[in-house]
């Protein structure tokens, strides 16, 4: 026997039946959202050139990045993300297209993920992007879409935090930090690695920003979060802070007071991706963020059209995950109808299931001989009844 012919790879799974209708039914009703806001859609290659994702503003190092080769020897790579590949477009098909504009996608995404991580390697992503636009206006659109799908949901508990970008690179550019120790200082900051953090920023004794970051980092929660940081930011950073907080009000107007908390401890994984506001939601039932996004304003222009953006991505297969488990493993339905017929009666009964399905029913086809075997598979369907055929009639029969 081969070694590896009934294994799929680490960080993929084959997905069956309830797990299949809990993805689809995530997909139609993020789709549903997207369009009824006037998004269309667009969907890139699987595979894309390396470059596309080698640059300073794109945050995907070589390590979680699936690598082949093409024909002619070139590096190729599955795509880990669907803004960057999009972004591509713009430099492209959609070069001279009229701003602002919206699209969205709902695509495959694969990433080579730290092994027992708990992430899929392979996972259906699903998201918009509105380029072009005034800064405030489309990040309320998009905030507001991002707040509609979170409810969306329906989980029991869920968590919608915002932050904004600009603190980080604003308060460490003053420390005169090497390379290293800035990605040192990011990494900390992020991660909310306080001892590691404090450390490091303790050879800056008596800095408003070193002391700045250090309290940042612990700043998480609600409307009293803006008083406290407001006593600790120096005067360019309370720009920041107010549209933040205008932000904030505006997620409580839209309904979301009870969810929507403020992280002020982020930073990009670069200096260059995020430009503003992140934004991340959570979910009951999933550990780890389901929708991801932000302003990034930078970005577009590495592909030759200089112009801002905002968006973000929902992982399907987490919020399907959760779906799973709240239904009970019960989303996919019986048939209306289950046929069965004897030997002179099967094209009569081919022919009623397609009369049944023309009138809008589920028919499934019973393809067994036996008629005690068929109604004992009925039973395991769920269905109540079993429609019998033959040559010159057609009966129902109740199935206890």
């Amino acid at each position: 026997m081969k070694k590896y012919d009934l294994l799929t790879p680490e960080g993929t799974r084959d997905l069956i039946f309830d797990e299949c209708a809990a993805l689809r039914t995530v997909s139609e009703k993020l789709r549903g959202i997207y369009e009824s806001h006037g998004y269309s859609e667009v969907i890139t290659p699987g595979l894309e050139f390396f470059d596309v994702f080698n640059n300073k503003s794109r945050h995907y190092s070589q390590e979680v990045l699936y690598k082949l080769t093409d024909g002619k020897g070139r590096i190729m790579v599955l795509r880990p993300d669907s803004t960057m590949p999009i972004a591509r477009l713009m430099g492209t098909r959609l070069r001279t297209a009229v701003l602002p504009l919206k699209l969205f996608y709902d695509q495959t995404i694969y990433r080579a993920n730290p092994k027992e991580s708990g992430r899929d390697d392979e996972f259906f992503q699903s998201g918009v992007e509105l380029i072009g636009g005034d800064v405030m206006r489309s990040d309320m659109e998009v905030l507001s879409i991002a707040a509609e799908v979170m409810q969306s949901f329906d989980a029991a508990e869920q968590r919608f935090e915002i932050g904004d970008s600009g603190f980080f690179p604003l308060l460490s550019s003053k420390l005169g930090l090497k390379e290293q120790e800035l990605d040192d200082l990011r990494e900390y900051f992020i991660s909310k690695n306080y001892p590691a953090l404090d450390e490091l920023l303790s050879r800056f004794a008596g800095s408003a920003e070193a002391s700045a970051l250090a309290k940042l980092s612990r700043l998480f929660g609600g409307k009293e979060v803006f008083a406290e940081a407001e006593t600790v930011l120096p005067p360019e950073a309370l720009p920041i802070l107010q549209r933040l907080e205008k932000v904030f009000d505006s997620l409580c107007e839209l309904g979301m007071s009870s969810e929507v908390t403020v992280d002020l401890g982020f930073a990009g994984k670069t200096e260059d991706y995020y430009t503003g506001i992140v934004f991340k939601g959570y979910i009951e039932g999933y550990g780890m963020p389901v929708l991801t996004g932000g302003r990034y304003d930078r970005l577009i222009a590495d592909f030759g059209v200089d112009t801002p953006a905002t968006g973000f991505a929902v992982n399907e297969n987490a919020v399907a995950e959760a779906l799973l488990k709240r239904s009970g493993g019960m989303l996919t339905p019986s048939p209306d109808v289950m046929i069965w017929a004897d030997e002179d009666g099967i094209v009569k009964a081919i022919q009623h299931c397609k009369e049944l399905t023309g009138q809008g029913k589920t028919v499934e086809y019973a393809g067994l001989a036996d008629i005690g075997a068929a109604k004992e598979y009925a039973l395991s369907r769920g269905m109540k009844a079993l429609t019998i055929v033959t040559k010159n009639d057609i009966t129902e029969e109740p199935l206890k």
